[in-house]
């Protein structure tokens, strides 16, 4: 299962994976774990039914910690019996519906949630790498036409981009007051990045499930906001970008305390129509109604995100094209639902390979042997 690439830096590291249950967070245990790394991941529940943790048998890599964080004292007997090299927060209530109906649920998760783990770490005698994932959300979007940097203002119209904002001012607050001096043992880094697509989502109010779980069974799908923009991403290239920031802030002390942007091209943005329209190249008899002249509660209709910072300072760059996005998502779901393959691991690792082949074979300094 071993990937070649600068990546391997994390072979034989012991790695603290927040939200490893969630769809981004069981995406990089799965690439975690088949780098070598000792993963021990941090979550109080599976995320849906079914969920990608389960279909890819991905408790069967993991040491699986069934831990709320929430609950600052569980979180810390975690930290102080792991030891960890690298953590990667990832642990959040994501769904932006949800918020509405959740807010102090949403705040407290995403909010204090990242306070319990920045606070965990201060106890820590040993050095350790802390990437918080955040959010593009945590952005004061007012849609613009040009992509957020990194200095942009924070803030957020909806509970669910409020909280991300909350999370930020924590983590910054946490910085400045405990982790800034040069003989502390944490280097921080703060990763933003939105509207992940692949294979293995199932939560609720998200485009691609919807369209999936439809699809699958010959149904039609409801779509909100057809002329919705969004800067579409798999999950694989926000995952390659907080690897190798782990890697420079372990390496690096002048990157302690930065915050990335992870995203496509600024020029990539495509519509939810546009990605509806990719996604029936792949799979057959797609149908879908537009019920954008119902009422529906806020959604930003514009939001992109400028990664020249990446570049400039991690050599970071998205690798696949739109189209391969599209490809390698639905490509999931049909060996998912039509080949009955059982688990979806190995299925998942030759995704994985076939991304860190492309990203090679592109230039991309992370994937290079």
């Amino acid at each position: 299962m071993e990937i070649r690439s600068v990546l391997n830096f994390y072979r034989g590291k012991t790695v603290l994976l927040t939200g490893h249950t969630g769809f981004k967070g069981s995406w990089l245990a799965i690439w975690l774990s088949s780098l070598g790394a000792k993963v021990v991941g941090l979550s109080d529940a599976l995320p849906s039914e079914p969920c990608n943790f389960e279909v890819s048998g991905i408790g069967a890599l993991v040491d699986d910690r069934r831990v709320d964080v929430r609950d600052c004292y569980a979180v810390k007997q975690v930290v102080d019996e792991v030891q960890p090299d690298f953590v990667f927060h990832l642990a959040a209530q994501a769904l932006v519906r949800h918020s509405y109906a959740n807010p102090v649920d949403t705040f407290s998760v995403n909010g204090m949630g990242t306070a319990h783990v920045l606070e965990s770490l201060r106890s820590l005698n040993k050095p350790v790498v802390a990437v918080m994932i955040t959010s593009d959300k945590a952005y004061d979007n007012v849609e613009w036409v040009w992509g957020y940097r990194e200095t942009d203002r924070i803030g957020g119209k909806d509970p669910y981009s409020g909280s991300k904002g909350v999370a930020e001012l924590i983590i910054r607050s946490y910085f400045s007051s405990f982790f800034a001096s040069e003989d502390c043992n944490v280097r921080l880094g703060i990763a933003r990045a939105g509207n992940v697509i692949g294979g293995g989502d199932w939560a609720s109010d998200r485009i691609v499930p919807d369209c999936m779980r439809a699809w699958s069974r010959g149904e039609k799908v409801e779509i909100r906001s057809p002329r919705a923009t969004r800067p579409w991403q798999h999950v694989l290239e926000p995952l390659s970008g907080y690897l190798s920031l782990g890697i420079e802030l372990a390496r690096n002390a002048d990157k302690h305390g930065e915050a990335y942007n992870f995203g496509p091209p600024a020029n990539q943005n495509h519509t939810v129509g546009e990605l509806i329209n990719g996604m029936s190249k792949h799979w057959k008899n797609v149908s879908w109604v537009d019920t954008s002249s119902q009422q529906h509660l806020h959604e930003a209709g514009l939001l992109k995100l400028n990664c020249d910072k990446a570049f400039v300072d991690l050599k970071w760059l998205p690798t696949l094209h739109f189209e391969e996005t599209v490809r390698f998502t639905v490509e999931w779901y049909k060996a998912h639902y039509e080949q009955e393959l059982g688990s979806m691991l190995k299925f998942s690792i030759s995704q994985i390979k076939e991304y860190s082949a492309l990203a090679a074979g592109r230039g991309m300094a992370w994937a290079q042997a």
